[in-house]
């Protein structure tokens, strides 16, 4: 009964998306601004509950593994521990699916809550562009991808989940990623507003920037979260592969990125206004291709949920449909949106355009390596893979220039800047990369690009440090916190990953239990490999000691067997230091009593996902500085 109520809520949810979208324009065409809010406010209220409470009901039919739902018996078993029983609830297309129109219609309700912005009509038309995007993804879900379906006669037991995804990873890595994408689309609702009732205005991008930014916060806490996964999931010791499934959520954040910082130029100058438009255009697009690409049967991977085209055909449409009648919007418009204030090259806006040409560079090479074996294989039917070496040869030259930049651009002026003042109040972040780098090189890393990585890293954490400890931190705001905060992240990262690429060692070992072998500062004892059983696994589990500076630490990597479905899969083990992880990989054994041992000494790994994480911190900081200033907006206009 439970999964019917959840079944007969997803359509009146849908219901509720449609009077978001005509009961709107009726009123707004009798130009009642307030009967229209009357109208849609409770509108999208209803709807968010209505769909939060269908994806509750998915929920209970996954926690007492009801296997009269198709979907719960194709991706559950009652062997399975509850935390995987939850999530395998999204760990699947309808689930997944289900999730991210439940995100779109919780973004729903904050905009129509919370979103004010410049006028009556303006938020009439947000709240309705919302119900629009919503009503397109509740046709997809009800028509093509319905998670309710049952099973008549129901089966005893389930089939079970990927032994891949039963890891607390999953838990929230999935959740997140669809904050960051589906909270595109409250930008991109902003920005059709803004063309529908041509107020893309200096005070429109103060409105839309705590948006912006909260999304760009939970997409990266997402990203980093699946690449950590990966790390200590998969097995084969890397962070990040250039698959595209991960390049699909990079190219979303990429434009992201690129529109917060031109926002933060139109809210302050009323400069860059066509641009930021679009670039709020195509973060959305991003995240819609990324959802096409993972469900359309294009690609084969961990990652990917569908392999049916019809319903990637159907995700396509809605692609068309939105992206296209939005870009038909921005043309008809675009002339009424005037140029807005002039700059010279020389200043903070001048940084913050190189800055988004730099992204939009990289935004290109990361989406031409990720759609072009796709393509070619659909035209010509061959197959050719794009791999690490023609993104970092492609990428690292960017990259260093814009991190470059974004340690200067903070303390640029608006208009015109004094790049002898800049370059005084820099100095210690130049002394401080120069030192970094020394350092790293007599402590044994080689190479240039390396040096050059640890002295860029250095040069951008120590300017953001100098913006939030110089003599001007007393009057320094909120959101320029929160900017020095995720600048100081991607300095950390971006020192993990100079460090972690240059001085990795990789060695593997055929060992016997008492056999020792060394690698970097480390000597490694197989102690024993011995059976070991789990909740619903069993496995091989090898314990290795890992000796050092006078101190041992034991590892358990495993090799699991899993029977729901009958799968193996590899559990490393990493012990972490300050100075790095060492990572322990359990291979096959040789039938004679030796064991492939696979380790992977890795220097300051580590930093790469704290970067991360305080970079999503400082997006936050900055979300909630821009919250604030809306909020004593509001009250001043109502006094």
């Amino acid at each position: 009964m439970i999964p019917e109520l959840g079944h007969f809520a997803l359509w009146l949810a849908a219901a509720l998306a449609l009077v978001q979208l005509i009961g709107g324009e009726v009123e707004l065409r009798r130009k009642d601004d307030d009967a229209a809010l009357r109208l849609l406010v409770p509108a999208a209220i209803g709807q968010a509950l209505l769909c939060t409470g269908a994806f509750g009901a998915l929920i209970w039919a996954f926690t007492v593994s009801d296997f009269s739902v198709l979907l719960v018996a194709s991706h559950s078993h009652t062997e399975k521990p509850l935390l995987y029983k939850l999530t395998g609830a999204w760990a699947n297309h309808e689930g997944s699916m289900l999730l991210w129109v439940t995100v779109l219609a919780l973004f729903g309700l904050a905009a129509a809550a919370r979103a004010t912005g410049p006028g009556g009509r303006f938020r009439v038309r947000l709240i309705q562009t919302m119900g629009a995007i919503a009503l397109g993804f509740y046709a997809y879900l009800l028509v093509s991808s319905n998670p309710f379906l049952r099973l008549d006669p129901a089966p005893v037991e389930g089939r079970g989940l990927n032994p891949l995804l039963q890891d607390p990873g999953l838990a929230f890595h999935p959740p997140l990623l669809y904050l960051g994408y589906v909270g595109m689309s409250a930008t991109f609702a902003f920005a059709v507003a803004a063309l529908l009732e041509r107020q893309v205005t200096p005070a429109w991008g103060r409105a839309v920037r705590p948006w912006v930014l909260a999304a760009w916060s939970f997409l990266t806490a997402g990203i980093m979260l699946g690449s950590f996964w990966a790390y200590y999931e998969l097995g084969w010791g890397g962070w990040w592969f250039w698959d595209p499934v991960e390049n699909a959520s990079l190219m979303p954040w990429l434009a992201a990125t690129a529109l917060f910082h031109s926002v933060g130029v139109l809210a302050a100058r009323g400069a860059l206004k066509n641009w930021t438009i679009l670039l709020a255009v195509l973060a959305f697009s991003l995240s819609m291709v990324g959802t096409f690409i993972v469900r359309s049967g294009l690609l084969t991977s961990v990652h990917a949920f569908a392999v049916d085209p019809e319903r990637g055909l159907f995700l396509l449409i809605l692609l068309g449909i939105y992206v296209g009648g939005a870009l038909i919007l921005y043309a008809l418009r675009a002339s009424t949106v005037n140029e807005g204030a002039r700059f010279r090259f020389v200043s903070r806006e001048g940084a913050l355009v190189v800055n988004n040409l730099i992204l939009s560079a990289i935004l290109g090479v990361v989406f031409i390596g990720t759609l072009y074996p796709v393509a070619l294989e659909a035209i010509s039917g061959e197959r050719v893979s794009v791999g690490p070496p023609y993104y970092e040869t492609a990428l690292l030259p960017l990259i260093f220039v814009l991190l470059v930049l974004m340690a200067a651009g903070p303390f640029l002026k608006w208009r015109l800047a004094d790049l002898r003042a800049v370059g005084a109040r820099l100095l210690p972040a130049f002394v401080t990369a120069a030192v970094l780098a020394l350092v790293a090189v007599l402590f044994g890393l080689r190479g240039v690009l390396a040096a050059l990585g640890v002295a860029v890293a250095g040069w951008l954490g120590a300017a953001s440090l100098l913006i939030v400890l110089g003599p001007r931190a007393r009057r320094l705001s909120l959101s320029a916190t929160g900017t020095a905060l995720a600048h100081f992240g991607v300095a950390v990262t971006a020192l993990g990953i100079a460090a972690s690429a240059a001085g990795s060692i990789e060695r593997t070992y055929p060992l016997a239990p008492g056999e020792t072998a060394r690698i970097a500062d480390f000597e490694i004892r197989l102690d024993a490999v011995e059976p070991w059983a789990g909740p619903n696994y069993t496995s091989v589990r090898g314990l290795v000691s890992a000796a050092y500076d006078g101190n041992s630490e034991l590892l358990a990597p495993e090799r699991r067997a899993f029977v729901n479905p009958m799968q193996v899969t590899t559990e490393t083990d990493i012990l972490v230091r300050p100075s790095g992880n060492l990572y322990a990989v359990l291979g096959d054994g040789d039938g004679e009593g030796r064991w492939q041992v696979r380790l992977h000494w890795q220097p300051l790994v580590a930093l790469i996902w704290i970067g991360g994480l305080i970079a999503a911190g400082g997006g936050v900081v900055a979300a909630f500085a821009g919250g604030k200033r809306r909020a004593r907006e509001r009250r001043e206009a109502a006094a």
